[in-house]
């Protein structure tokens, strides 16, 4: 078997480059899914219902595309047919998701409309985020997977940056904020159409650049025979599964319970912390909305910041639970800071976590994953570990809300406390090579 090549630092870049595309979209739904549902006129206390939706998805579509294109080899590629047809429908949801209180339809049948885009939308997002993934573990080897991943973190909170800020800069520039009870501000109908033109470019410009192996040159680089690949289900790979597999995903589950309430119940802490509003039809709970954005995009350059000092540290371990750590800390200083700039502050402090659960989890995993065979869908099932815990932690939301006094910003306390508990079970991980 021969060793797969080193790769230029512009190969690893375009392996990646269309994840900033695919993160827009991304963080365009996760800044403003709350916003839109409490818009159209969603109770908070049902808020994390309308978030079960996106894992869900998440959970059935990703070990489908992984499984599916493990075993796919076309002239396009192995992954990028999956990338570019989930990038392609994840463009057309988009133009219809923010318009759900546009179209004359009753407040129950805006939500519905709501609902199957949203569900639609998660489900391409998620079809074209794994491929990228797939790709650096099938082509990128062990020495410079490390940095392949930094690649696609940096490029990840790039996009997350660019998709945050949309509505706060569209409303600078003009656009509206504010609409008609029910109907989305047309600085979110519109934050959504320019991210969709951005995905599909960014997607086109990978699908163009990166050549995949064809079978014969993947069988050269990559240990697992071709009648290997074919033999298991999905119930026989998580059976043999390294014990990294599942203690990595211990750590999964608290840290994006903690992410899920973040997205849900940021946009009504904020409302409640600094503009004291907790009405979504006034114009301060809009510009808490827009905030919301510009903190989710501070929080992506606090990861940025954090992703370039990890590497650093000579114990992985303790730079993984230390980033939980301080972004347990960041939440838990949420609901005490009622000055919008001041708020800065927790959410670099978030940064920190953010940066290491998307680059750590993803190396010791694909480490422990060499000569098993099935990456893909391997990958595919260990964003299960991503999905189940929003899962249960939408279920579970409306019922904590209550228990911590109907007020969002406690739910920030809540995430914190999920971060530590994370940061605990980081010890557990056996990270030998």
């Amino acid at each position: 078997m021969k060793q797969k090549p080193d790769l230029s630092f512009w190969k690893l870049w375009n392996l990646s480059f269309g994840f900033f595309g695919v993160q827009i979209a991304y963080a365009l739904q996760s800044a403003n899914i709350s916003r839109i549902f409490a818009t159209l006129g969603a109770d908070p206390h049902n808020l994390s219902y309308f978030w079960i939706l996106p894992p869900l998805m998440g959970i059935l579509v990703q070990p489908i595309v992984g499984t599916l294109s493990d075993k796919t080899w076309t002239r396009f590629g192995r992954r990028i047919p999956y990338l570019f047809v989930g990038a392609a429908i994840a463009v057309l949801v988009m133009c219809l998701l923010p318009n759900s209180g546009s179209l004359g339809l009753s407040i129950s049948a805006a939500m519905i409309f709501g609902l199957v885009a949203l569900m639609f939308l998660d489900t391409s997002i998620n079809m074209a985020m794994q491929p990228f993934k797939m790709l650096v573990g099938d082509m990128v080897n062990e020495k410079q997977k490390a940095k392949a991943y930094s690649i696609q973190s940096f490029l990840c909170n790039a996009g997350s940056v660019m998709g945050y800020v949309f509505p706060f800069v569209f409303t600078f520039i003009g656009i509206s904020n504010v609409a008609e009870k029910g109907v989305v501000p047309d600085s979110v109908i519109w934050s959504f159409y320019i991210g969709a033109a951005i995905l599909i470019l960014c997607v086109i410009y990978t699908t163009s650049k990166v050549r995949e192996w064809n079978p014969k040159e993947y069988a050269e680089y990559n240990p697992v025979s071709e009648e290997k690949e074919d033999s298991a289900n999905w119930i026989t790979l998580l059976r043999n599964a390294p014990s990294t597999f599942w203690k990595v995903g211990l750590v999964q589950f608290f840290s994006w319970a903690a992410m899920l309430y973040m997205w849900n119940y940021t946009t009504g802490a904020i409302a409640e912390v600094v503009w004291n509003t907790t009405d979504p039809a006034s114009e301060p709970f809009q510009e808490a909305g827009n905030w919301v954005g510009i903190l989710f995009a501070v929080q992506a350059v606090g990861s940025v910041i954090w992703a370039a000092i990890l590497p650093q540290f000579k114990n992985t371990k303790l730079a993984y639970s230390l980033s939980l750590v301080i972004g347990a800390v960041g939440f838990a200083l949420v609901p005490y800071i009622s000055n919008q700039y001041l708020q800065f502050i927790p959410f670099l402090m978030i940064g920190c976590a953010w940066a290491a659960m998307l680059a750590m989890p993803f190396t010791f995993v694909t480490n422990a994953l060499q000569g098993y065979g099935h990456m893909g869908a391997y990958l595919g099932l260990f964003n299960g570990t991503i999905c189940i815990p929003q899962i249960v932690a939408a279920i579970c939301g409306g019922s904590i809300l209550s228990l911590v006094g109907h007020q969002q910003s406690s739910m920030m306390i809540v995430a914190g406390v999920s971060f530590l508990i994370a940061s605990a079970c980081v010890f557990v991980i056996n990270d030998k090579k």
